[in-house]
């Protein structure tokens, strides 16, 4: 089986400079899928310009009725001096929360790092179904490249062709 049958996979931004300005990453409706995926991908950059990412929820891919994501209290990493060189993920845990900031020697690091996001973890009583993941400008001390993927997996409706999460 091929990963593109099971999970529909969404740009939250493209790679960018992250510290030219706050990096906001688009809406993913999760109406149609159980589980969301994010990874942030990163070069290394200059020390003390740790990324730090905010997580919120929606009601709908226009950032309708926009609110704090709170639930995030684990994620995984690789990081280092040369991802190549690092061949699986830690795992790090927190007191949950929206904000993560990245560790104090992340900024000079290479990066990948994975948030995994339940449906359940959405505010659905209220029809909060959409999630936005926003990375902070990481400071004026040099360029850090960056970009965000959403994936997203566990189809609530079985087809041939996965629905879009950019739509309502």
């Amino acid at each position: 089986m091929n990963l593109i049958d099971t999970c529909q996979i969404c740009s939250g931004f493209v790679p960018v400079d992250t510290q030219s300005a706050s990096n906001a990453g688009d809406v993913v409706s999760m109406k149609n899928y159980n589980h969301l995926t994010v990874v942030f991908f990163k070069a290394a950059g200059s020390a003390k310009d740790d990324p730090v990412l905010t997580f919120q929820q929606c009601t709908a891919v226009d950032e309708s009725d926009i609110k704090n994501l709170a639930t995030i209290d684990k994620y995984w990493k690789k990081e280092g001096a040369a991802l190549t060189a690092i061949g699986t993920f830690t795992l790090v845990e927190q007191t949950a929360s929206q904000t993560v900031t990245l560790s104090a020697t992340s900024a000079e690091s290479q990066g990948i790092y994975v948030f995994e996001i339940d449906g359940t973890d959405l505010d659905t009583e209220n029809s909060f179904d959409c999630v936005k993941v926003t990375v902070a400008d990481t400071g004026a001390a040099g360029a850090q490249l960056g970009a965000m993927l959403y994936i997203l997996s566990e189809p609530r409706y079985a087809g041939s062709t996965l629905p879009s999460a950019i739509v309502d």
